[in-house]
Formats: structure tokens, C-alpha cells, sequence
């Protein structure tokens, strides 16, 4: 069987044990292994299989190139912080220097899709460096992969060709589903298209009938810890959950030891939290591992751990013991994390929880705070409701002006009403929410030390900004920017928000700049270079918006409006082939677009095939009869076949919709040749008084000679 797949290809090897599908995928005729890794999560946690490959290729990686440290350092430490001191450091955003329960700013969700695509990028460009002819991966355990590690093999397989490295992942005979909650990629459906699927029929589970307390089936048991829980060896698990209890506790503490001995971080947020857990002191070793995993997973965005940490530490503290502060807090950055991910109904369902539980005020007062955020925020638009959410803010600023500290009470206070700002602002009414930011920061002022709860002040202004933005207060938005920045310099979102404001005022040079910066402070993400595509164009460096356009459709190929600007960018330079591309993936995913429908007419037209060119621009004017271009579009193809009366009727419309002169030039010719020279030459003179075309010049004096002569004719002159 071996060479039985020969061509170059990602597989997907399902059903049956690992041990099964090593022995299927030893018939594959793979190019030289790059790194065999389990995606099990409780392994280290989120990117276990691409942390794993990571720290596998990472050396060699730096050392081929060295470049490849500093371009995507954010992504490798999040994935493998063993690298720390191998790449720089990543710059810390204020919200990490701040308390924890300080913090009211967090990562976005994509935030793990745009480390996926990073990750990717460095194993390919490393694989280009090491120039040796491909490779392979192999993925085992991917049914119990962590969100993270979806995201990452979803980009891989779609974005790494396999004849340069062929992807072979593994999972048992249960289905590979999304995570709950709105998924941005698919890894079932990047699987679907992007794989040969392998199935493995199951092997029957041979009865051990050894004695369960021989050394034989202690040295299974001891296996089965060792692979932290992680081994699919039926004998292994049956063995494990033959030992008394506290034996089972011991090897778990034993366990957790050595691991700790090991020194690698990421440890921490899978192997060490899961045994200590379930070793001999669950409510304090086993609660203090995994509040420190839960934590790091909600500082850095991996919001699917840190629900599932949450959890987990609920369920091993005592509720009747002297910590509810901590329940608390398992509590808040699960729900927090759960909202973060678009779960609104189940974060909900915990805060009702959580206020059944407690009359303690302060949590009483988070809660409902949080709760007002799903309905003005988190919830779907049609689940949205801003008198809801106005109702629990309002019972969150009541709680906050009963604090006995003036501090605190600041704080909350203006923290509270600056969410009812954000309500105020989706009502429509900026101008109040523009009151209550700042009166909040005045408070603030009186209350605080300069440089406390920097944070939460320098999230007011930023947000006075994006409400001067919505009101046209351009100057006023970036100067609030500035300060931000000034203040918190290392944080993504402040550049890219400062260059759309420099970019609506004239500045694109400035604003170019700008998006650079947030690049150099995040993972790549496509929004950013959709952006300054755009200011590139401005300035006129087309080829940079060509491949800022490139890099946009790389990284989300869904990116419809990336496509249709880049097939308009390729059709003007004469990249007829690479428009057409562009034009069908955009229709491929919106049919019914007018703006891609007119250019599927142009370039149609332009290699002569008239009917369908007209067929296309006629579906245009159905989505969007609106459209000046539509009409002009359809309006020329009548002119060329002769209907100028078509032509004419076309044309007016479109020159009534946005009077430009190329409709006004071209209403023209239809005019002349229809022998209405004065109409020809009114629309002439109008293209003239906005150009100098030299062509609109001579046919204009034409038409009035035409005019003239035509009149003299009828008069008898």
C-alpha cells in the first residue's frame, strides 16, 4: 500500500485509535516529516499543535531567518512563550499593566485568527528559507483541539500548498464540529475543501483480564497520567480508572511536579492546571492553577479557554468556603469571555446565577452593568435593546454611588455612565453622551491621581473621540487620539482608528504611517490593509494598493469589496485575466452585486461579447437602479450596436444620477450621431467647462458648424 496517495496533498485520517491511523498514514507516500504534535488541549492549552510545531522548527527557523523573529514575535510568543528572550518582547498595551480588575479593555475575537494567520505566514516563509523540497505535519487528537488550534489548521491547509507542505491531521471517529458561538473559519468546512478525507474503521477493544492491581496495570495507569490524560489506549484509561482514588490524586500531584520542573509556560494552561485539579488539593493547588491558566487566557484573547477554565474552577472550589471573591471572579471573566465570543444567552444565564447567590453589592453592581453591555452591545441587532440595558445601568450606577471608598466610587461611577453613553450614542443622541464623558473625566480629574486608573481614562477619551468622529468633529477626534496615544502607545487599535480619522481629513500620507504602526504591534489582519490600500491609492502608488488589496483577499479571501477594488485596479492596468478572477470570487459570494456586475459587463464588452456584457450590466440596474455607471455601462453597448435611442435614454440617466463628464462626453456622441447637434454641442461645452479635453473641443465646434448648416437647409438659406 505504501505510495498508494502519491500526489501532493493534505489528508484528513478519521476513525479508529492514534495507533490506527499511524498505521494508515504509514501508506502514504509523505514527503520528510517537519514535526509530529497532538492538538489535544489539555496538553498546553490553546495552540498546543501550533505551539508545538512552533518551539519544533523554531531554532533552525531564526537561524535561517533571523527576519522572520521581529516580524511576527507577537504571534510565536502567544503561541510558545518558551521563545521568550529568542524574539523581542511583545510592547505591552496599558491594559495589561493594569489590576485585573481594572481592566475594561480586551483583545477582539479575531484576535486568535489574525495570531493564526501569523503563525502560518512564519511556517511558510520558513519552509521557502529552508529550501530543502516539502515537508510534512502531522496533527493527532484534533477532536479535542482547542478553538485556537481550529483557527490555525483551518488557515493552514487553506493558505499552505501541500507540494510545499502536506498537512495530515488526525481525529477519532467523532465529528469535527465548530466551537459555539459566530465562527469567522471553519475548520470542518476548510477540512471539506481542503482535504482528502481517509476513514479508518475502529479495532475492537481487546478484555484485559489481568489483575488491576498487578505492576503491569500500574504501569498503564502511570501511562495514562503521563500523557496527561490525553491517551486514546482503551487499557491505559481502564487501568487509570482502576485506582483507588487518593492513588490516582497522588500520581496526579507527582505529575504536576515534574511538569513544573520542565519550566515551559505554556504548560501552565493545560497539563498543570488539569492535574492539579485532580490531584490531592483541588480547592487550593488545583483553584490557584487554574485561575492563573483562566486569566492569562482572557488577558490574550483565547476566550474558548478561558470559559472553560471558569468552569472548571467553579466546579473544584468549595462555595461553602471563605472565597467568594474568587468564585466571583471564575465567574465574571467566564461570562466576560463568553460575551466576548458572541455567547450573550449564556453569559446572561451566569449573571442571573450569580445574583441568585450573592447580596454582595459590588458584584451585584458588575452584573448589572455586564448584563446592560449584552443588550447594548453583545446581543444580536434583533436581540439588542437599549431601554434593557439602560434599566441595569442605571441599578449599576445606584450600587456604585453607595461605595464607602470616594475612589472606588469615582471609579464605577463614571465607569457606569460611561456605559450609558454608549446607549445614548446608539439612540442617536451624541451630544448627551458627549455630557456624561465629560463630566466622567472631569470626576475623574477631581478624584483620582494623575496617573490612576489610566486605563479606564484614557478608554473615556478614546471613546469621546469615536463619538466626535460619528458627528463630523474631525480635529476634535484626533486630538483626543493623540493624548490616547501618548498615553498608550503600544496598542493596535489607537493607530489604526487615528489613520481612518487622518485619512478623512486629506492627511493619507500621515495616515499611512499610521497603519504601519498598528501592523508592527499586531498580527497581521486585513481590515488594516484594506484601509491603507485605499490612502495608497489617494497618493496615487497604485502598485502599493495592489498589493495591500492582495494582502487583504490573502488573509480573508470573503473580503468582496477587497476584490472588487483590486479587479477595477487590475482591469485599468490591462490585467484582464487577474480582473476576471477577482470579479468571479466576488460574485461567487455576493451574485447580486452591482458594482462587480458592472465590471463583468466592462471587461465582457471589452472582449466583444455584447448580449452577455448587457445581460450583466441589466442584473446591475436590478440590484441597484440607482447606479450612474449601470446605465452609462448599458448606454455605450447601445450606442456600438446602433440603438442610439436606447443610447440616449441610458445615458440621460445616467448623466441625472451623477453628472460627470465622461457621461456628459459620451451622451454626447449618441446626440451627434443622432443629429442633434445642439443638444451634442450643450453637452460638449459642459465637459469643457470642467476638463480640457481637446477632443470635446473639435466636437463641439463640429456639432455648432453641423447646427448652422443644418439650420440653413431647413430654412432654404
Amino acid at each position: 500500500m505504501k505510495g498508494a496517495h502519491s500526489m501532493a496533498a493534505h489528508y484528513w485520517i478519521r476513525g479508529g485509535t492514534r495507533a490506527d491511523r499511524d498505521v494508515v498514514r504509514q501508506t502514504l507516500d509523505l514527503p520528510p516529516p517537519l514535526a509530529v504534535v497532538s492538538a489535544h488541549r489539555r496538553r498546553r492549552g490553546p495552540y498546543t499543535a501550533a505551539g508545538s510545531v512552533v518551539r519544533a522548527v523554531a531554532a533552525d527557523a531564526l537561524a535561517r531567518a533571523p527576519e522572520l523573529g521581529p516580524r511576527h514575535h507577537i504571534e510565536l510568543l502567544s503561541a510558545a512563550p518558551e521563545l521568550d528572550g529568542q524574539v523581542p518582547a511583545i510592547k505591552v498595551a496599558l491594559e495589561l499593566t493594569a489590576a485585573s480588575g481594572a481592566r475594561t479593555r480586551y483583545q477582539a475575537r479575531l484576535h486568535t485568527l489574525r495570531i493564526s494567520h501569523g503563525l502560518v505566514e512564519f511556517l511558510r516563509d520558513y519552509l521557502v528559507a529552508l529550501d530543502a523540497g516539502p515537508r510534512s505535519l502531522v496533527v493527532e487528537d484534533l477532536a479535542e483541539a482547542d478553538p485556537t488550534d481550529h483557527e490555525f489548521l483551518a488557515v493552514l491547509v487553506r493558505r499552505v500548498p501541500a507540494s510545499l507542505l502536506s498537512v495530515v491531521v488526525g481525529s477519532d471517529e467523532r465529528p469535527v464540529v465548530d466551537p459555539p458561538g459566530p465562527v469567522t473559519v471553519s475548520l470542518p468546512a476548510a477540512l471539506s475543501a481542503h482535504t482528502t478525507r481517509i476513514d479508518v474503521p475502529g479495532t475492537a477493544a481487546v478484555p484485559d483480564h489481568r489483575d488491576p492491581g498487578s505492576a503491569y496495570a500500574a504501569s498503564l495507569a502511570q501511562a495514562y497520567v503521563d500523557s496527561d490524560g490525553t491517551s486514546d489506549d482503551p487499557a491505559e484509561l481502564a487501568a487509570y480508572q482502576g485506582l483507588a482514588p487518593d492513588r490516582r490524586a497522588q500520581l496526579h500531584d507527582a505529575r504536576a511536579v515534574r511538569l513544573r520542573e520542565q519550566g515551559e509556560r505554556s504548560l501552565a494552561f493545560g497539563a498543570i492546571p488539569f492535574h492539579a485539579a485532580n490531584g490531592t488539593d483541588p480547592a487550593n493547588a488545583g483553584v490557584a492553577a487554574v485561575r492563573e491558566a483562566q486569566l492569562h487566557c482572557k488577558n490574550l484573547g483565547l476566550y474558548h479557554a478561558a470559559v472553560e477554565f471558569g468552569l472548571l474552577g467553579r466546579s473544584i472550589m468549595d462555595r461553602s468556603d471563605t472565597l467568594p471573591d474568587l468564585w466571583w471572579q471564575f465567574t465574571g471573566d467566564a461570562t466576560t469571555s463568553l460575551s466576548a465570543l458572541g455567547r450573550a444567552e449564556e453569559a446572561e444565564a451566569m449573571y442571573a446565577e450569580a445574583r441568585a447567590m450573592t447580596a454582595d453589592p459590588e458584584i451585584h453592581m458588575h452584573a448589572a452593568y455586564a448584563t446592560a453591555m449584552l443588550y447594548a452591545r453583545h446581543y444580536d441587532d434583533d436581540r439588542r435593546d437599549p431601554y434593557t440595558a439602560r434599566q441595569w445601568l442605571n441599578v449599576a450606577v445606584a450600587l456604585a454611588s453607595l461605595l464607602p471608598d470616594l475612589k472606588e466610587r469615582a471609579f464605577h461611577s463614571v465607569f457606569n455612565r460611561n456605559g450609558i453613553a454608549l446607549v445614548e450614542t446608539r439612540e442617536g443622541r451624541p451630544d448627551k453622551a458627549l455630557e456624561l464623558l465629560n463630566l466622567g473625566m472631569a470626576w475623574l480629574d477631581r478624584e483620582l491621581a494623575p496617573g490612576e486608573q489610566m486605563l479606564h481614562r484614557t478608554g473615556l477619551r478614546y471613546n469621546r473621540a469615536q463619538v466626535y468622529l460619528m458627528t463630523g468633529r474631525l480635529e476634535e477626534a484626533l486630538a483626543d487620539l493623540d493624548a490616547v496615544i501618548e498615553v498608550d502607545p503600544n496598542f493596535h487599535d489607537h493607530y489604526f482608528n487615528r489613520a481612518n480619522v487622518l485619512r478623512r481629513l486629506g492627511r493619507s500620507a500621515e495616515a499611512i504611517e499610521d497603519y504601519g504602526r498598528s501592523l508592527d504591534l499586531s498580527p497581521p489582519y486585513p481590515e488594516v490593509y484594506y484601509n491603507r490600500a485605499d490612502a495608497k491609492l489617494e497618493l496615487g502608488d497604485v502598485d502599493g494598493a495592489l498589493a495591500d488589496f492582495g494582502r487583504a483577499i490573502e488573509l480573508d479571501p470573503s473580503n468582496v469589496d477587497a476584490l472588487l477594488n483590486r479587479a477595477g485596479l487590475r482591469s485599468d492596468l490591462g490585467d484582464e485575466t487577474g480582473a476576471w478572477a477577482d470579479v468571479t470570487a466576488g460574485l461567487a459570494q455576493r451574485p447580486h452585486d452591482a458594482h462587480l456586475l458592472c465590471l463583468k459587463a466592462r471587461l465582457l464588452a471589452d472582449r466583444g461579447e455584447a448580449d452577455t456584457a448587457r445581460e450583466a450590466v441589466t442584473s446591475a440596474l436590478d440590484a441597484n437602479p440607482g447606479m450612474a455607471e449601470a446605465w452609462a455601462i448599458r448606454g455605450s453597448l447601445a450606442y456600438a450596436s446602433g440603438d442610439l435611442e436606447a443610447a440616449m435614454a441610458d445615458l440621460s440617466q445616467a448623466v441625472s444620477l451623477t453628472d460627470v463628464p465622461q457621461f456628459r462626453f459620451n451622451r454626447a456622441a449618441a446626440l451627434e450621431s443622432a443629429g442633434r447637434f445642439i443638444e451634442a454641442a450643450d453637452d460638449y461645452a459642459a465637459v469643457l467647462a470642467s476638463t480640457e479635453d481637446e477632443d470635446a473641443r473639435l466636437r463641439m465646434d463640429f456639432c455648432l458648424q453641423a447646427a448652422g448648416g443644418a439650420t440653413a437647409a431647413h430654412t432654404g438659406g
